[in-house]
């Protein structure tokens, strides 16, 4: 018997969202999975937020996107936060489960590919140091590994930094979080050639405003980015 079958056989693959048993490790039973709202067809090219309507391979944006003046060429999301969606960012971002970055990064490999180019490398929304230190780690820097590694494209976790420390953001409005976050983050002035005249994927993992995306963005930009898109574990949409 191969070692991985005894290791199957003392630790039975589980769901990542309710521990029952799966055929195949960190992936969801049947039952959360067409309970798990994935994004797909018609989406908003600039945030990735679902749309009404049939995907015709045409371009278009949300509401909000056509309103909001945004740093980044294009953006997608890989789920609705909502329900198991939202059960599995808090788990990755408050409850230690860094396992699931492995999933969740198949999971954002699959609609983040047309964002890529020759060159694109990944970059993570970066924490502050404090944060960092309480956490233990950055739950978006473990999402750019995990989609690194599907993707085979190169990761800097340390492009960005966040030298001020901003209150919690959850349950503030939209402007208050874009003034929050003015010129929080910025470029590490000493990985600047990882960014410069590269295409910038940003990975985070959910977006709500909009407002921590956009000021990584101005900060790659600064740093020299030729493009720069987003790309999210979840996305908050309304009434979902």
């Amino acid at each position: 018997m191969r070692l991985q079958s005894v290791i199957r056989a003392i630790y039975p693959a589980q769901c990542v969202a309710c521990d029952a048993p799966t055929e195949a490790e960190f992936g969801l039973c049947g039952a959360c999975w067409r309970d798990t709202q994935f994004i797909g067809g018609l989406v908003c090219d600039t945030c990735g937020a679902p749309l009404p309507g049939d995907d015709s391979g045409d371009t278009v944006q949300c509401d909000d996107c056509m309103t909001i003046a945004r740093p980044w060429d294009r953006g997608r999301a890989a789920l609705i936060y909502s329900g198991i969606g939202r059960r599995l960012v808090l788990a990755l971002k408050h409850g230690d489960r860094t396992d699931l970055a492995r999933p969740a990064g198949m999971w954002m490999a699959r609609i983040a590919r047309p964002l890529l180019r020759d060159d694109t490398v990944l970059v993570p929304v970066p924490l502050h140091w404090r944060r960092l230190v309480r956490r233990r780690y950055n739950q978006a820097a473990l999402l750019a590994h995990g989609l690194g590694l599907v993707l085979n494209r190169p990761v800097y976790p340390d492009a960005l930094l966040r030298p001020r420390k901003t209150q919690s953001l959850e349950g503030h409005g939209r402007a208050a979080r874009f003034a929050a976050l003015a010129e929080a983050i910025v470029p590490n002035p000493k990985r600047l050639t990882a960014v410069h005249g590269k295409s910038v994927l940003l990975v985070d993992d959910v977006m709500t405003s909009g407002a921590t995306l956009g000021a990584c963005a101005e900060a790659a930009r600064a740093a020299g980015a030729a493009h720069v898109s987003i790309v999210t574990l979840a996305r908050v949409v309304k009434d979902a």
